[in-house]
């Protein structure tokens, strides 16, 4: 079965607006535009753009006929309704078909997150005796400290940079901008990284003037340090100590969320430091604290 040549043509329109005006990551542009290549192919010849609600709805029985998991048919019905969205601003079409299609409700597990004593473990068991060690070091600690999306934390630029207020300007989702908060601590390996450490992490290569665009941390080769290598650094430490946690980057920012609200934080308060548009999606963090503070009592109350 072939694909419509104009359903293929605002597939890739949707992929470039995707990526530059609505800042999706490259993970989070290429699922949506595989659930649209997906609902384009169950199409065929029939344009995309002549599709009512009918025939999107009759797409979602489709996929329930087949068994796709609820969190499955979620995730594309949004992914179809943002791509018939983005064919309204466009004028492609005069109403968005998917608008009003009725999702399956997603189980929303607790979001992870790791203790005090297992973040301090994890951080007193990176190695700071060469440069790229040391970096390490510093991004944990900022993730750690500041809450940051791993994403926000690898396009730091110098002119993001703030150190004297303990501030660093990133930008979220969307291209949102917000400026977050950094411990003392986090502030002196940041600084210490940046005055020793970080011109030694490319060695053999020459290192452009800093500038306000100059990425913060770099690779071996001088260029910006991307997601997967930070991801990876995790992976070797998690390993070496054998901590019984799949630990992720995004898991030092729930804990990071979790510990605050634990310490009486304002959840607005919160809700800005972690760039979240909505406040429902910080007060998962409220349920987190109260399930930890459940097994703490059943753990140690005599009588429970």
């Amino acid at each position: 079965m072939g694909l419509n040549a104009i359903s293929k043509q605002d597939l890739e329109n949707f992929k470039g607006y995707i990526l530059v005006e609505k800042n999706f990551s490259q993970h989070t542009a290429r699922a949506y535009c595989a659930d649209i290549l997906s609902y384009l192919i169950w199409l065929g010849e029939e344009n995309c753009e002549s599709a009512d609600f009918s025939k999107v709805r009759e797409y979602l029985h489709f996929m329930r006929k087949y068994d796709y998991k609820k969190t499955t048919i979620a995730r594309k019905i949004a992914s179809i309704r943002t791509f018939y969205k983005f064919l309204f601003r466009e004028n492609k079409i005069e109403s968005n078909p998917a608008q009003n299609l009725i999702s399956p409700k997603r189980p929303k597990p607790l979001p992870k997150f790791l203790s005090l004593e297992e973040i301090e473990e994890i951080l007193n068991n990176i190695n700071i005796g060469t440069p790229a060690g040391y970096r390490n070091r510093a991004i944990l600690e900022i993730l750690w400290a500041s809450g940051m999306r791993i994403s926000e934390l690898s396009n730091l630029n110098f002119g993001d940079l703030n150190l004297e207020n303990n501030e660093i300007t990133v930008f979220g989702k969307g291209a949102k901008e917000r400026i977050i908060l950094i411990t003392d601590r986090a502030k002196n390996y940041l600084e210490k990284y940046i005055d020793y450490a970080r011109p030694l992490v490319a060695k053999g290569y020459d290192l452009p003037p800093i500038e306000d665009k100059t990425p913060v941390f770099i690779n071996k080769t001088g260029y910006r340090l991307q997601p997967r290598m930070i991801r990876n650094v995790i992976n070797e430490i998690v390993e070496k100590i054998e901590l019984p946690k799949h630990v992720t980057p995004h898991m030092f920012r729930h804990s990071f969320a979790t510990h605050l609200i634990e310490n009486g934080a304002d959840l607005r308060v919160v809700q800005e430091l972690l760039g979240h548009a909505s406040i429902s999606n910080t007060q998962i963090y409220t349920h987190i604290s109260m399930q930890h503070m459940k097994d703490v009592y059943e753990e140690t109350h005599p009588r429970a």
